[in-house]
């Protein structure tokens, strides 16, 4: 017999009744329109700005005026004028050795660290690979292109020297072995090959530079050297005089030797740029080896010869330089970071003629700079791309699309005053390219904070990046002068001032900055400059939650204090957490308890003195969390603003706190378990033991360091350094600095990393189940809104704001605002709770309110005016103070909008005022939601989201019905967590690397009309004439020497390369791609004509054949019948 199980009765019970309501509410709600559909949606990515990360190599078109940078790990940068930039990538990602263009042909050909070359066209808006090659047997280590020539010159590390058809991409049978270029000059093997160049003059000689020190001019024609020159040092680069009887090379001692080709005994000059030149004329010191050496001759002075490198020994500390010496005059340009590589930039292409340089493009680790060799004292341009994102280290980014039309200009405007000074006055001279003819005209605008607390605006309109204004929260705090009082006030270990959060409303341009060290600054944007002030300061105690034994007696009212400035006026609800307040004068020493333990102590010092602002952003007011007990102050999680209101929240670990800046009041500041009513039936689990608080330098990622190696090894227990023995521990480690540096993870996602279909890691080790133990719950979402308080069908939708926390609650507080404008500065504002609104798994990451029609209610807002205007313009820009109209009131108990909810696993939507749910999604149940953003799209509204496991989605609203799923980035770094944000009108962006930022789209039409929208490299540029060699030198000859390298190279003259040497690997390109790509613009359609008058030659000539056959099989069938019939009748003796 079965048994009875009452449980199970009552547990089906209430499963029905709970379904039976949300279907109901659901039908009755099913009449809220949807535009979005699946169509709406597509993901790709679009461009990506910021300077290359780990650049290795350089090459430059000096007829199209197209840069192109190659990086360690495969990826390739091409820039052109302003806004035109092309980022492409090699499947294998191997390193990026040298860069060849086919100068004026819209093709570039690249050698990578895993021994293959490969040949890109850049003919069209995505470049694309036309023909690879791959050596097998020989590494390679230097190519050369003469300008014109369609064969590329290999040179490997055994010294021997292969050619490549750049058309077909295959080897020639000629290859120039080393034991025959050295013969007998040399004892030993002389290293690979590290120069190759062909006479400027004579195309039939190529000069080879061989590591020991050897030189080699080699006949082409002849297959035999002419000339080896010898010297004791080895060699690291070789160039040549355009006249091509001279050539220079640099060499590891520091030394520059100068050679007559028809002279090798020696050098005709040996100098040391940097050498100290003994009295009693013996050899100088040794210096740094030389890198790279350009000599660059002018048709009107002195050449010039840029170096790299070649500094003397004793220079210990000093930066890297690049020298120009010019006639007698030697300039030594001090680099901000090491020198990667160099070009010289000369006005004509062709190597026989005076190059007459103009600029010199210098490739650092982590910039680029261009030299102007026009001017005295060789100043730099100006750069016009958005190389400066790694400024400082990127903490947090947030992305605004659709803003106000005037916002980019007036941001412009006060930017535009903050530029250094004497940069050349010349044009960018890198202007190839053009602009895309994009259809999108919305403004688009990035904010990104960093690590030195600086806050950058970028203007991110039509798919370009330009900084448009630049904030330094620093500014605001008195500065270190020495190490003992360093360690005095800065609490965290580096980067005090890094920004955690930030906060911006771009319709009343308000800015609200959370930083690393507990401090939160309010900025007003104003295009006039303040007078001199103190700062308005005001601290704020958050005590941290204690144990029930341990707990004092919170039930009294307290009075929040105000800044000086302001008098204190009493203030609703309860404090249990006290606030204090500092002298304007920044007065805030360090007060040390009974007990020697720090108390009410800011981790900052405010600046003491009046602080003078600029035009742009102002501050109006910095609040600081302070010491308790001798423990410092948790980092602010979350952040909110409101104009219309004059409110500031935040929150943390401990609890959340509101502020009045306008009065410059607390007035609200609650631990995180007062947040819930004493009827609530959501039960909080017990608190863990506070965990201690993270240095600021988890803002940055530890692998961008110099000891990442070694910190990503280190035991969280024992301190010590260990060997990462699996990929699991690496993957557990790497999940642990998630969890601790992220600010909107919850004690759920720990447990998720734990569970068995986690794609991460299952490791079950001290340091990843201690995160379970530790967490709490934190206040890490806000919105402010205007709805309705309470459950009541009869109420009136007021000033509330939405808290959300780590635990998955969601909380209600209500704002009660003086009336009248005029008392706003006068009375104080209430805040009261108003219990949970809802409960969901995971972590509270966004929150929105939504009209009965399902569009998005945006928060009230003050339009903006300047704070710093005469009064008749304030009162004029005050007339215009607009708060949105109010939401209907519910009427005959009907809901008249709708709470989005969304969490690190969940996302519910909630009727308000009646505050049921209407509908729930789970989003993911093996990873967990990273960033959620309501944005808006096609005219209607979505929830975005980017999950850890890399997958990107988005939920129509309000029915959460899925319309994008695709694997896209899983989380592998802890700066995409950090860093990427959503933004309306399907737009999105991270950062993929410490310099770079990745934009990308997952709207369809952005993806439609991203190939008009994307800039053109390749320009229909006619080639400069080729130099006149002049009536006396056509008449007795002396000019340059052509070759015929048809002759040479070709398969009937060398005959067929051997198979095993390289592998031929085709490309997405076709043959008639790769044409295209390698000949002139010129020949473009001619070359089209011919093709088709072929073509149609060929099946003319086809069907003549055919016809042809077809007549002689009939002229053959008639003679065969024939003959039947003459021998049918015949006996076989008779034939």
């Amino acid at each position: 017999m079965k048994k009875f199980n009452i449980r199970k009765v009552l547990d089906g019970l209430t499963s029905s009744s709970s379904s039976a309501a949300h279907t109901g509410a659901a039908k009755e709600n099913d009449a809220v329109p949807e535009s979005l559909q699946s169509e709406h949606f597509q993901l790709c990515k679009t461009v990506r700005h910021g300077f290359p990360h780990q650049p290795s190599s350089m090459a430059f078109d000096p007829v199209q005026k197209i840069l192109a940078v190659g990086t360690l790990n495969g990826a390739l940068r091409l820039f052109g004028r302003a806004g035109v930039e092309c980022y492409c990538q090699h499947e294998s990602g191997a390193g990026v050795i040298q860069l060849q263009f086919l100068i004026n042909e819209g093709a570039l050909v690249s050698a990578l660290a895993d021994d293959s070359i490969h040949l890109w066209n850049l003919r069209q808006k995505i470049p694309a690979i036309l023909h690879s090659l791959k050596f097998n047997r020989e590494r390679i280590t230097y190519c050369h292109l003469p300008f014109q020539s369609k064969w590329l010159y290999i040179g490997t590390e055994r010294g021997n020297i292969h050619i490549v058809n750049v058309e077909s991409f295959t080897l020639s049978g000629y290859v120039i072995m080393w034991n025959k270029a050295i013969e007998l000059s040399t004892k030993t093997h002389p290293g690979p090959v590290v120069h190759i160049s062909d006479n400027p003059m004579d195309e039939g000689k190529l000069l080879i530079g061989y590591e020991c020190g050897v030189v080699v001019l080699w006949d082409l024609k002849s297959k035999k050297a002419d000339y080896r020159y010898n010297y004791d040092e080895a060699i690291h680069s070789v160039d040549w005089h355009h006249e091509g009887k001279q050539f220079v090379c640099s060499h590891s001692d520091g030394t520059l030797t100068t050679w007559n080709i028809r002279t090798p005994a020696k050098p005709t000059q040996i100098i040391t740029p940097h050498g100290k030149q003994p009295k009693d004329g013996k050899k100088p010191e040794p210096c740094k080896p030389i890198l790279k050496v350009e000599y660059k001759t002018t048709r009107a002075g002195d050449p010039f010869m840029v170096l790299s490198g070649g500094l003397s020994y004793d220079t210990v500390g000093r930066r890297a330089c690049l020298t120009v010496m010019h006639g007698k005059s030697t300039a030594v340009l001090e680099m901000d970071f090491p020198i990667v590589d160099f070009l010289t930039l000369c006005e004509t292409p062709y190597p026989n003629d005076f190059q007459e340089p103009y600029a010199v493009v210098v490739l650092l680790e982590r910039d680029l700079v261009v030299i102007d060799l026009g001017q005295i004292g060789y100043p730099i341009f100006e750069n016009p791309y958005p190389l400066s994102i790694h400024e400082s280290p990127v903490t947090c980014c947030e992305y605004f699309a659709d803003c106000p039309a005037e916002l980019i200009p007036a941001l412009y405007s006060v930017g535009s005053r903050q530029k250094r000074q004497g940069y050349s006055k010349k044009d960018w001279p890198i202007n190839g390219g053009n602009w895309g003819q994009g259809t999108q005209s919305y403004p688009e605008i990035v904010i990104t904070g960093h690590a030195d607390g600086t806050i950058k605006f970028w203007d991110a309109s039509a798919l370009m990046l330009q900084v448009l204004y630049k904030l330094k929260t620093a500014k605001v705090f008195e500065k270190a002068r020495g190490k003992e009082e360093k360690a005095n006030t800065d609490i965290v270990d580096e980067d005090p001032f890094a920004i955690q959060t930030l906060c911006w409303c771009p319709e009343s341009r308000m800015l609200c900055v959370a930083g690393v060290s507990a401090h939160v600054i309010v900025y007003r944007f104003s295009k006039q400059e303040a007078a001199a002030a103190n700062v308005q300061l005001l601290e704020v105690r958050m005590q941290c939650e204690l144990s029930d034994t341990d707990s004092p007696d919170t039930g009294g009212e307290q009075t929040p204090t105000q800044a000086s400035s302001v008098p204190p006026s009493p203030q609703e609800g309860d404090a249990p957490a006290t606030a204090s307040s500092q002298p304007s004068a920044g007065g805030n020493g360090s007060n040390p308890s009974s007990d020697g333990q720090r108390d009410n102590m800011p981790c900052l010092q405010v600046r003491s003195s009046p602080l003078k602002q600029s035009p742009g952003y102002q501050v109006e007011l910095v609040v600081q969390l302070v010491w308790v007990g001798g423990e410092p102050p948790q980092p602010i999680t979350s952040l909110a603003i409101n104009s219309s209101y004059g409110l500031v929240v935040f929150g943390n670990s401990n609890g959340m706190a509101v502020v009045d800046y306008l009065q410059q009041t607390l007035l609200l500041n609650l631990g995180t378990s007062e947040l819930y009513g004493a009827s609530e039936p959501y039960q909080r689990q017990p608190c863990s033991p506070r965990k201690a608080r993270q240095p600021s330098g988890a803002l940055c990622d530890s692998s961008d360091g110099p000891n990442a190696a070694e910190e990503r090894c280190k035991s969280p227990n024992s301190g010590s350094t260990s060997p990462c023995n699996s990929d699991d521990e690496r993957k557990a480690k790497f999940i642990k600095k998630v969890k601790y540096k992220s600010r909107r993870f919850s004690k759920t996602v720990a447990n998720d990393f734990d569970s068995k279909d986690n794609s991460f890691s299952r490791s079950r080790s001290s340091s990843v189940t201690s995160i379970d133990r530790e967490s709490r719950e934190a206040v890490c979402a806000f919105c402010f809104c205007e709805t309705f308080p309470r459950k009541s069908a009869d109420g009136v939708p007021g000033p509330c704001v939405l808290v959300g926390t780590s635990q998955g609650s969601v909380m209600l507080l209500a704002i009660s605002l003086p009336p009248g404008d005029d008392q706003r500065l006068i009375q104080p504002v209430g805040i009261s709770s108003c219990g949970t609104v809802a409960r969901l798994k995971g972590g509270i990451l966004t929150m929105a309110l939504l009209d009965a029609a399902g569009a998005a209610l945006p928060a009230s807002y003050e339009p903006w005016y300047d704070p710093n205007a005469s009064d008749e313009e304030k009162e004029k820009e005050r007339s215009r103070w607009r708060r949105p109209a109010s939401p209907p009131s519910s009427q005959e108990g009907h809901d008249s909008q709708f709470a989005v909810l969304c969490s690190e696993k969940q996302a519910k939507v909630v009727a308000v005022p009646s505050q049921t749910r209407v509908h729930k999604h789970n989003i993911t149940e093996s990873s967990f939601v990273l960033r959620a953003d309501v944005v808006q799209m096609a005219g209607a509204n979505c929830i975005a989201c980017f999950c850890a496991n890399g997958h990107i989605m988005t939920l129509s609203l309000p029915s959460l019905r899925p319309l994008l799923d695709v694997n896209y980035l899983p989380l592998t770094d802890m700066r995409i967590a950090r860093t990427f944000c959503f933004s309306s009108l399907g737009q999105a962006l991270y950062l993929t690397s410490p310099t770079e930022v990745q934009r990308i789209t997952y709207s369809q039409e952005t993806c439609d009309n991203l190939q008009e929208m994307l800039s053109e490299l390749f320009t229909p540029v006619e080639t400069p004439e080729a130099p006149n060699r002049g009536f006396f030198k056509g008449l007795f000859g002396g000019g340059a020497q052509s070759l015929d390298r048809e002759d040479l190279f070709g398969e009937t003259a060398s005959g067929k390369a051997s198979r095993s040497l390289a592998q031929h690997i085709p490309g997405p390109g076709n043959m008639e791609g790769m044409k295209g790509a390698a000949s002139g613009v010129v020949g473009d359609l001619a070359r089209a004509r011919v093709a088709l008058d072929e073509r149609g030659q060929k099946l003319g000539e086809l069907e003549e054949r055919t016809a042809a056959m077809m007549s002689s099989a009939e002229s053959f069938s008639k003679h065969a019948h024939d003959m039947m019939q003459k021998y049918k009748d015949k006996k076989w003796y008779q034939l």
